[in-house]
Order: C-alpha cells, then structure tokens, then sequence
C-alpha cells in the first residue's frame, strides 16, 4: 500500500478519530506529570497571541493558546454541530417526526439520568452542582469509533439509532450551554451578534453563495457572542445554521464546507482540545480525592446514568407503542448501544471547564479523570457487550 493510501485510509477510517483523542488524553497525562514536560505543558497552555482588552467597552480576549483552543477552535466544531444538524433537519434523519422519535427521547433519558445521579451524589454543595450537565453529553466521534470497530455485529439501524441520538444529544448540549453557563450578560454585544446572524440569514435567503462574506460575518459573529456573556461556541452553532443548504445553481455549500472541516475538526481541533484539557497531575491525589462526591457522581453518571436513561426512555416509547426497535436489532443490542452512549468525553470536557471555570483545581482533576474513567468503561464494556450479542439477533422482540 502506497504512503498515499495508507494516510487516506486512516483520515477516512471512523475508528481513527476516536483513537486520536484518547492518544491526545494520555499525552496530556504524560507531559503533565513528567519533570521538564509539565514545564512546556504549562508554558504552551498560556503561550499568548493577540491577547486584547478594552475595559471602557467591556471587551476582554484573553489570548492564550488554551483560549483560542477552547472558545475560538472548537467554536469550529460547533460550527460543523450546526452545519450536520441543518443538514439532517432539511433532508436527513431529523426529517420525518417517526425516524426522530426514539432517539429523542433516548436523548432525553440519557440527559435527565446521568443529571439526576449527580445531583444526588452532590446534593448540598453549592459549586459541585454546578457540573450537574457534566455526564449528560455523549462523544460522538468515540462512539462512532466503537461502532465501526463492531463493523457487522451491530446492524446498519443500530448506527443510524447512534448517530441521530449523538445528534439530538448535542443539541439538548447546546441549549444547557447556553441557558445555565452563560455568565452575565451584556445586552449590546447580544444585538449585535443577532443583527449579524439576521444578516447572515438575508444573505442566504437572497442566494448568496460566496463564502467570503459569511466567513467574514461569522467571524464578527463569534466575536460578539464572546462579548455578550453567552459562550462564544453558541456563534459557531449559529453561524452553522445560517450556511445555505443549497444555493440557486443547485451546489450545496454547506456540505461541501462540512466536508472540508471533517479532517482539521476531527484530527486538529478536537485532539488539540484533548490535549489542552486531559492533563491533570496526579501527584498527591489520594483516595479521598478520587472517590469525592464530584468525580464519583461524573463516573455514575456516565457510566450508569446514560444506560439507564438512554434504555429505559426507549424501552417506555417502544412498549406503548409510538417507536419500534431499529430493524433487524434486538433488545440486547440496544442495551449494549446505550451503555456505549455513556462515551462523554469531548463534551463531558468542555462543560467541565464551563462548570468549574472559577476554581478549575478544586477537585484536584479528579472530575476530568472521571471523565476520561466513565468514558473508558462504558467504550469497552458497550463493546464486549455489543459483542456477545452481535450475532444473536432476537427477532422475536422486534416490536
């Protein structure tokens, strides 16, 4: 096989994404806690470039690498977040109300259990509640990665099932970003950023098809909602939404600018993420750091609250009758698929750093080693489980 090829097949591959992140993880934990690396980890996450602040006008970039990784670079992701889910609304699985019903609501299981779990384990404590939404997101690139590492003993519906309910999933994200963690608001900064989204809008409504100005107007865009007290990756979920599915001459210029962002998205922006937010020392932590309320609630949360939610919400909406099981799947496959759902990982992540921003260090890293820990179990245990059951399909609990 040709150099060509090979990287080809590993960009194209849908395991290799998920493979990269994990790598990124444990390369964060390797520089944080080896003498001379945890130096340049240091160094890189608050290296400056263009770092910006008018207190007369109430503007403030930080400039650190870390900054633009977190609220410039994956504001991309949630970009390309708006741009799939545009795309899936218009033509694609988010299209019909039957295809969509039982991976919402096995959406909103997984959101509502994993919530509930913490909030009990926390009850009490004032900023540990804070992380409440931490384990109510799922991963989708992992979750893709382990699917298609099962290949054919998991069916075609099953996939479909996943990647619409990781979709619908990132949307019940998106909107408990920006309800519970945006900071105070700034009202000016919030007209604007909705006179340049309306704006982008008009452009598509009259078939403007140059990307120019709608890189230009997002751009503006991010820099507003930034401003405005909303986190600034919301303008990439807008910006998203105002990319034209299709322009006058027929081209789609959304898909083809989702298309292009899919390799620097999936294997620049998000293993940079993991890099820049994985790394915790370990040095010091003991027993009562690791097994504290808060890292403790973040590992039931994923590991049980997801497959509880994500089944139990199915399993209510398939025996009254509204949804079916995804063809040619059984009851054991589905359970296996959502225990594999408790992969939170990229978002479990950034809601962290949303949740605890104040006092980043309180918890000692343990609620993003949580993270890394839930994620982990409910990856392998979904995949052996998904495994075992692959090739029995029990057609007799079809409906």
């Amino acid at each position: 096989m040709s150099v060509n090829k090979f990287i080809k097949k590993i960009f194209s591959s849908e395991s290799s994404s998920g493979i990269l992140l994990l790598f990124s993880a444990f390369l964060a934990l390797v520089f944080v806690n080896l003498p001379g690396l945890d130096k340049f980890y240091e160094w890189f996450l608050h290296f400056k470039i263009l770092p910006y602040t008018n207190e007369t006008l109430n503007i403030k970039v930080d400039g650190s690498l870390h900054f633009w990784i977190n609220d410039a670079l994956m504001a991309i992701f949630f970009f390309s977040i708006g741009l799939e889910l545009k795309a899936e609304m218009k033509e694609g699985q988010l299209k019909h109300f039957s295809q969509v019903l039982l991976p919402t609501f096995a959406a909103i299981g997984g959101v509502i259990f994993p919530a509930i779990i913490f909030a009990i384990i926390n009850f009490g404590d004032s900023y540990a509640m804070k992380g409440w939404a931490i384990p109510t997101a799922t991963d989708i690139a992992f979750a893709v990665g382990v699917l298609a590492l099962l290949g054919k003993r998991v069916p075609t519906s099953l996939k479909i099932f996943v990647l619409t309910l990781a979709i619908m999933d990132d949307l019940c994200a998106i909107l408990i970003i920006a309800l519970f963690y945006s900071t105070q608001l700034q009202y000016i900064f919030l007209l604007l950023a909705f006179a340049v989204f309306a704006l982008m809008l008009i452009l598509a409504k009259f078939d403007v098809s140059k990307k120019l100005p709608y890189i230009i107007l997002s751009i503006l865009l991010w820099f507003f909602v930034l401003n405005s007290g909303v986190h600034a990756t919301i303008a990439g979920v807008m910006a998203g939404f105002a990319i034209p599915l299709y322009n006058k001459n027929g081209n789609s210029m959304l898909k083809d600018i989702l298309h292009k962002l899919s390799i620097p998205v999936n294997f620049i922006i998000l293993p940079l993420f993991a890099f820049t937010n994985a790394g915790v020392n370990l040095h010091g932590l003991d027993a009562s750091h690791l097994f504290g309320s808060v890292p403790i609630g973040i590992f039931l949360g994923l590991f049980l609250g997801k497959q509880i939610g994500v089944f139990l919400f199915s399993f209510l909406i398939i025996k009254l009758g509204y949804a079916y099981l995804p063809e040619k799947s059984n009851w054991k496959q589905l359970y296996a698929i959502a225990i594999i759902c408790g992969i939170g990982f990229t978002m479990s992540l950034f809601v962290d750093n949303l949740a605890y921003y104040e006092f980043p260090d309180k918890f000692h890293g343990t609620d993003r080693l949580a993270i890394l820990a839930g994620s982990l179990v409910s990856g392998f245990v979904g995949y052996f489980v998904a495994k075992i059951f692959g090739n029995n399909p029990d057609k007799t609990l079809k409906k």
